[in-house]
């Protein structure tokens, strides 16, 4: 549903879409935000932003030091009715754990939602990455291998209009921000069964991923290996690794429900 059919649909409540879009301003890149800077992320006027704001903190959701608001502990209970009720998480996290143990690499499995992809499952091999990802890190779907990966399920032309309404906008100074190369990606995921991201999220990082695909139902999901660039090159770190990427997709296949 656009946000036009949102204002007009009866069954809306815009009060609470715009309290939930304040909580989500808070993320890796903004962990404490000003007032004004809320406004700005959220498009909201700075009057309509406090009243939210302090409606969060009166609630217990945020705490504030008068000048910058940042989230409690309280709101990982929004997040319990999911962990508790849908066993994706919980089922996945042995074949992440093996992956990690056997690769000595950090694996994640991934969700597409909207422009996004949320991670709801990881797993850090010996050879930790302190990339401060985690459950629950939204990362931007285009140019994050595992949005690639879930992306590259979708039709061409379904791609393309997607990527084409998402704001390429750069994470490094090695992110694909021209169109034609956003969908190149895609593609070639489409092609070869695996998506890449180099350095295109946190300079120093790469990672593959592979789409959780099963049959008659939606791709939604994908599982991803990072590696520290210094250690190895993405072709070197595809030959070692993407067989156990593989074999840990098609057991998350096997085993995982994401409806």
């Amino acid at each position: 549903m656009t946000d036009a059919e949102r204002a007009h649909s009866r069954d809306f409540v815009a009060s609470l879409d715009k309290g939930l879009r304040v909580l989500l301003a808070f993320e890796r890149r903004h962990a404490k935000l000003s007032l004004s800077e809320v406004a700005r992320l959220t498009g909201y006027t700075p009057a309509t932003a406090r009243r939210l704001l302090m409606t969060l903190h009166t609630l217990g959701y945020l705490h504030t030091d008068g000048k910058r608001f940042w989230v409690s502990p309280r709101t990982l209970l929004l997040a319990r009715p999911y962990l508790m009720s849908r066993p994706a998480p919980q089922t996945a996290q042995p074949v992440l754990d093996q992956l990690a143990e056997r690769t000595r690499q950090s694996a994640s499995l991934g969700l597409l939602l909207d422009r996004e992809v949320l991670i709801i499952a990881r797993s850090t091999g010996r050879r930790t990455l302190s990339t401060g990802l985690g459950i629950g890190s939204l990362l931007p779907a285009f140019c994050s291998s595992i949005g690639r990966a879930v992306l590259s399920a979708w039709a061409p032309a379904s791609v393309q209009q997607y990527l084409a309404a998402t704001p390429l906008e750069a994470w490094t100074p090695r992110t694909v921000q021209d169109l034609p190369s956003a969908i190149e990606q895609v593609a070639h995921c489409r092609s070869f069964g695996w998506a890449e991201c180099d350095e295109e999220l946190e300079l120093g990082v790469r990672s593959i991923a592979v789409p959780i695909v099963r049959p008659q139902q939606p791709t939604v999901a994908a599982v991803s290996l990072s590696v520290r660039a210094e250690r190895m090159s993405m072709a070197a770190f595809r030959q070692a690794h993407l067989a156990a990427l593989l074999e840990a997709r098609d057991a998350l296949a096997a085993t995982v429900s994401f409806d």
